[in-house]
């Protein structure tokens, strides 16, 4: 069994707490660039007027989003293991809340750290397949961007930003690939580099290696690989569809390619380690994106606030009502992942 030193874990704790205090100063510098000059009145008002049919029709489709999320993972465990999609769901909603609630992406910890509790599978194996979650998103946000580039006059500085996240994504699908395929290989590279490190890391992460690459054994099916990215698909075209029905909610009179816009700016917004909740960063995204389209900043405030409460609002009630069976800690997850051999 691996474990790590005291040492180690007094390092791991350092590390935490600057990405910590990073992402709440850097949520607090965000928020005043959200709220700077802005008329809250007119904010209010704004808020007042919406049209409460629309509001719950993005309600439902943030919900299906969830549940999508949640059979999408399935099929990317299903090579390890089968597991029934009540457990799934029930666990992405608890991961899902972990992730808004704990500051830095801390949280992203908590899915792979639930479902090795409730499987055989490893939470390290478990952990991979997050990031081959993350890379079909990319996958299907690049798609969406390049569409939308192609329809909008977007800013110098998205532009660069899409194609360095598409060359970034390359490189990601490149690596698990050879990861797969020439895992030998690729280990003993890796325990190359880690020898070069002070101490016994080495010891430590070279099991832990092997199981994260199992969890990119789905990227080695064609057939799964395409279902996949279909799924994927349909993940941010729910989200597009959320966005779309709230901005008609407000009466902005926006086109569909608004909601492409904002989704895509936002993803970006959020993906950056900020306070709990995405409190400043989810804002001034959603004030960004709007703003290309000429919606005055109160407006765009008071779009964000809705929407960034009916997202938390369905990851706190879905997070809280199975929290009480999927219970989690910061301390359980690392010894979790030091039990993975």
């Amino acid at each position: 069994m691996v474990y790590f030193s005291a040492t180690d874990k007094g390092r791991f704790g350092i590390f935490m707490n600057k990405k910590l205090l990073f992402g709440i100063v850097l949520g607090i510098v965000l928020i005043y660039f959200s709220v700077r000059g802005i008329n809250f009145d007119q904010t209010l008002s704004d808020m007042k007027k919406i049209d409460l049919g629309y509001a719950a029709l993005s309600l439902f489709f943030i919900v299906l989003m969830q549940a999508l999320r949640s059979y999408r993972w399935g099929v990317i465990l299903q090579p390890m293991e089968t597991i029934s999609q009540f457990t799934l769901f029930a666990v992405t909603s608890v991961g899902f809340l972990a992730i808004a609630a704990i500051p830095a992406r801390i949280g992203e910890l908590a899915r792979p750290y639930l479902i090795a509790k409730k499987s055989a599978i490893k939470m390290s194996a478990a952990l991979g397949t997050v990031v081959v979650e993350r890379v079909l998103d990319s996958l299907s946000v690049l798609t969406i961007t390049v569409a939308v580039l192609i329809m909008q006059d977007l800013p110098p500085w998205m532009v660069k930003s899409g194609i360095l996240f598409f060359i970034l994504t390359l490189l990601m699908i490149a690596c698990m690939i050879g990861l797969i395929w020439r895992r030998e290989a690729a280990v003993k590279l890796i325990d190359g580099i880690l020898r070069r490190l002070p101490g016994k890391l080495s010891q430590k992460v070279n099991p832990v290696i092997h199981h994260f690459i199992d969890g990119f054994q789905v990227v080695t099916d064609v057939r799964r690989l395409l279902y996949l990215l279909f799924l994927s698909a349909a993940v941010w075209l729910t989200d597009v569809a959320a966005i779309y029905t709230l901005l008609s909610a407000f009466g902005f009179g926006l086109p569909v390619l608004a909601a492409f816009v904002v989704m895509v700016i936002l993803i970006a917004g959020i993906a950056i380690p900020t306070a709990p909740g995405f409190i400043g960063n989810w804002h001034y995204a959603c004030i960004l994106g709007l703003s290309l389209f000429g919606i005055a900043k109160p407006e765009a405030l008071s779009f964000a606030l809705v929407y960034h409460f009916l997202s938390m609002i369905v990851l706190i009630v879905l997070g809280v009502a199975f929290l009480p069976f999927n219970k989690f800690s910061i301390t359980d997850m690392t010894k979790q992942m030091n039990k993975d051999r």
